[in-house]
């Protein structure tokens, strides 16, 4: 691993699970960990852990990645601050049994778990050029695999079950992140992929009933623990190799060749759906499809 000290890492859904281990194991690296989380109080628990581990006290940015107009706030609040950035953890994530709709009238899942992510990662996208060499790391799933992008039915208004809307969202992710890497070239950033696979946490915590009552505690004792999970995130955002490698897709702390069959012109109506829902855009690259 490089020596992190003095370098910024911002890790979102940083309160909890695989988010938690990824910004500890920064820390501990001697990065200066920016945690950004929703709830102010779990947030400071993080805080003042990491604080009491490593001696120094990450950044907090508070923020509700399911709202649009929250996400601009933080973005502006983290540019405004005149922070470098250097490694971006696009970590936070939700399983929704239910079909619920954000305040924007978008799909839950969809917009936590893929929206915010091209929205948080365009908005920052100029901090991380200027702090270049600097890395993104969106966290997908080997679930893309069970999924497909219906774009005229993306929201899944018809048909919703959470295992279709979660692999659908980290789907979108891989191929916003292979379409990102195509568009940004040569520019000092690299952004990649990355499946944790599967995590002790309470990502479905958020579900009421008798099924996460069920699952939540077998999920917690039968799978890897979150600091183990974590261990492919923190390779590709501090492995001395890899400073150059941009456009893939990791697991196990191995590069996956070809996770993707890309469809080049899924991939750009993609693009244009997601930046007419977010509001943020970058030049399309040469010879991309229109």
């Amino acid at each position: 691993m490089i020596d992190m000290e003095g370098r910024v890492c911002l890790v979102t859904g940083a309160s909890d699970g695989h988010g938690h281990a990824v910004a500890r194991a920064l820390a501990r690296r001697g990065a200066d960990v920016v945690l950004l989380g929703r709830s102010p109080e779990k947030c400071r628990r993080v805080q003042a852990e990491i604080e009491g581990e490593c001696g120094k006290s990450p950044a907090v940015l508070l923020c509700d990645l399911s709202s649009r107009e929250e996400i601009d706030r933080a973005a502006d609040e983290y540019l405004a601050s005149g922070r470098p950035l250097h490694v971006l953890v696009n970590n936070a994530g939700l399983v929704s049994q239910l079909r619920q709709e954000n305040a924007e009238g978008v799909e839950m899942t969809f917009a936590v778990n893929y929206l915010a992510t091209f929205q948080l990662t365009l908005r920052l996208l100029p901090r991380l050029r200027e702090s270049a060499a600097a890395r993104i790391v969106n966290v997908s799933s080997d679930t893309y695999r069970i999924a497909s992008l219906d774009l005229d039915d993306l929201q899944m208004q018809h048909g919703y079950s959470f295992m279709r809307a979660y692999g659908r969202s980290k789907l979108a992710i891989v191929y916003f992140t292979l379409e990102l890497a195509r568009r940004l070239g040569d520019a000092g950033v690299s952004v990649n992929a990355v499946d944790p696979g599967p995590i002790a946490s309470n990502i479905g915590a958020n579900n009421p009933g008798l099924a996460y009552r069920i699952a939540g505690p077998l999920i917690k004792s039968f799978f890897p623990s979150a600091d183990r999970a974590a261990r492919t995130a923190l390779m590709v955002a501090t492995g001395p190799g890899l400073a150059g490698a941009t456009g893939g897709y990791w697991r196990s702390r191995k590069r996956r060749e070809h996770p993707l069959d890309v469809d080049a012109e899924l991939s750009g109506r993609l693009w244009r759906i997601s930046a007419e829902l977010t509001g943020v855009d970058l030049p399309s690259p040469r010879g991309a499809t229109q």
